[in-house]
């Protein structure tokens, strides 16, 4: 249903009335450019921890909002999500961490592939000792076998 222009209203004033539709193209546009903007970044926003992961050809798991990542860099640095903590301070950050959220939830591990495997285990048994026991290992997608 358009807003049409009448022949009688055409000839009093010589000027057409508006036409009642919008032209969507542009709005498409500008929506097809963000999908993409936000297709290519979102994978970037995940972790600012720079860590070279381990190749592994295991299936993706689910993204869990309440997670919370451990990261362990090349120098054998820890971090909280993003924040850093001071060495010999993880136990107690894992600590306060349970008194915060009540419950466990679940952890996911990036360890850089330079590490010694014994400084990978200890974290894992700082987080399994705190009551973390649902701990999920990251790795970069690989499809050959090792």
């Amino acid at each position: 249903m358009g807003m049409g222009v009448s022949s009688s209203s055409r000839g009093r004033r010589g000027r057409r009335a508006p036409m009642g539709e919008i032209n969507v193209t542009p709005l498409v546009d500008v929506m097809l450019v963000l999908l993409i903007i936000f297709m290519v970044t979102a994978p970037l926003l995940t972790s600012a921890v720079p860590v070279n992961l381990p190749d592994s050809a295991a299936n993706p798991l689910e993204q869990d909002p309440e997670q919370i990542t451990v990261s362990i860099d090349n120098q054998g640095f820890i971090y909280l999500d993003d924040a850093v903590v001071e060495e010999g301070a993880f136990s107690q950050a894992l600590e306060s961490l349970a008194a915060r959220s009540g419950e466990r939830p679940l952890v996911t591990l990036r360890a850089d592939r330079a590490l010694d495997y014994g400084r990978v285990i200890a974290v894992m048994g700082e987080l399994s000792r705190a009551g973390f026991n649902s701990i999920s290992l990251v790795t970069s997608g690989s499809d050959e076998a090792p």
